[in-house]
């Protein structure tokens, strides 16, 4: 059985080790692949792992050997699912992968819109605090998280990371959801979209 990695770079831009992947089955693993390079390249490949390169039923078709499709990602909108039924090719994801860390990114950027860290850093770096007759400087206001809202559109694993976070800063948390969700917790608040635009300081959109 091989093993044919399509687009790695995504994956390892060289700073992770394939070795625990490559010791499993004989496998080939390329930086980058173009829409043209595909069947040449997994041809003979009953496994194959994509992260952007598209699977759709023409390129699905003429990869006889495929059992297979990995999709390195949450998402698996550039396979053709249906196709691979059609086929019984095995189509997995991984739903939970970046759950954490798109959810500390979320608080990142809203800690740079409060805080102003990188300006008020760089007035530091340049001397204006040294400069200061006041010992607490600052160059812009700080706001406080604690107390505001944020609002959250969408729900899923990612949505309720970041929904933690937020309670854990002391911020009201509000969401909407297309459908009725019965398993949010009691101190998020379901409201409707035009409610959420209306009260929410921050909005996440998951």
């Amino acid at each position: 059985m091989n093993l044919v990695v399509v687009d790695g770079y995504t994956m390892n831009p060289g700073d992770l080790d394939w070795s625990p992947l490559t010791r499993l089955l004989p496998s080939t693993i390329y930086d980058h692949t173009l829409p043209q390079q595909v069947v040449d390249r997994c041809i003979d490949a009953q496994v194959v792992v994509t992260n952007k390169v598209v699977f759709d039923r023409r390129m699905i078709e003429r990869l006889p050997k495929l059992r297979c499709l990995g999709v390195s990602a949450s998402g698996y909108n550039i396979i053709d699912l249906q196709a691979a039924r059609e086929r019984e090719i095995c189509v997995t994801n991984v739903p939970a992968y970046s759950t954490r860390s798109v959810a500390q990114m979320v608080f990142a950027h809203i800690l740079r819109f409060t805080q102003e860290v990188d300006a008020h850093s760089s007035s530091v770096r340049a001397g204006v605090w040294s400069e200061s007759h006041d010992f607490c400087f600052w160059n812009s206001p700080l706001i406080e998280l604690q107390g505001l809202t944020l609002g959250i559109i969408g729900f899923g694993q990612i949505a309720r990371a970041v929904a933690e976070i937020g309670r854990a800063f002391g911020m009201n948390v509000i969401f909407y959801l297309y459908r009725r969700c019965m398993d949010a917790p009691e101190w998020a608040e379901q409201v409707d979209l035009r409610t959420l635009f209306a009260q929410a300081d921050f909005i996440s959109l998951h």
